[in-house]
């Protein structure tokens, strides 16, 4: 676990993009590393980093480069957002792209401000409390 204001990122990659080990290293987090801001319909603001995105991408799930847009739309015209199970400030917000296929993003609530801990494509919707729409 990172301590607050640091970021992991992938360390190594392999150049030819292919699969390789990964490590992660620690990156101080800065206004000049925003990628973007979105406000979701539950009043929350969602901070996107370049570091965080490029976890995302390259160690989580690189199906999601170049679906930066993507992400921004389920945060800010989600068609449902649930609260987590396990962690009641994490929220999963939920844009449809096709029949029984969606965008989620997941992001963690620090008071009014949030920050995405990941983004997926997937064709279920997780359980948890309905919290938007009611």
């Amino acid at each position: 676990m990172a301590p607050h204001g640091v970021i992991l990122e992938p360390a190594r990659l392999a150049a030819d993009g292919g699969m390789c080990a990964l490590t992660m290293t620690s990156v101080p987090a800065d206004a000049d590393d925003l990628l973007f801001e979105a406000l979701t319909p539950v009043g929350l603001t969602v901070r996107v980093t370049r570091n965080r995105w490029l976890v995302i991408v390259r160690a989580k799930h690189p199906v999601m480069a170049g679906r930066e847009l993507s992400v921004r739309e389920a945060l800010e015209r989600p068609d449902q957002v649930r609260q987590s199970r396990i962690d009641p400030e994490v929220l999963l917000f939920y844009k449809a792209e096709a029949t029984n296929r969606w965008t989620c993003a997941v992001a963690k609530r620090r008071a009014e401000t949030g920050f995405l801990i990941t983004a997926y494509p997937t064709d279920a919707i997780k359980e948890g409390v309905r919290i938007w729409p009611k």
